[in-house]
């Protein structure tokens, strides 16, 4: 599975809508609106690399009220539940 952080620039006055619409994208499984730089983050787990382009540029970035994206795919994931879990086996 590839996933990708995708970091989104949105017209102030349509942040709830557009975080709903993007939410709404099949491959898009979470939305956040955050502080900083941008307005959401959408995290988007896809099986091929031709989905995520599809996702990103013909969804996303359509979306009305979207004014700009960046992507960074992920190489791994790390979570301090998943070690927690790991060392619990056997218990």
């Amino acid at each position: 599975m590839i996933t990708a952080i995708v970091s989104i620039l949105v017209d102030s006055s349509r942040i709830p809508e557009v975080a709903q619409q993007i939410a709404d994208v099949d491959g898009v499984q979470r939305v956040y609106s955050v502080t900083g730089d941008v307005d959401l983050i959408a995290v988007v787990a896809v099986r091929r690399h031709e989905d995520l382009a599809a996702i990103i540029a013909d969804h996303i970035g359509k979306v009305d009220g979207v004014l700009d994206t960046t992507t960074n795919i992920a190489f791994a994931e790390y979570s301090s539940q998943d070690l927690a879990e790991g060392f619990s086996l056997g218990e």
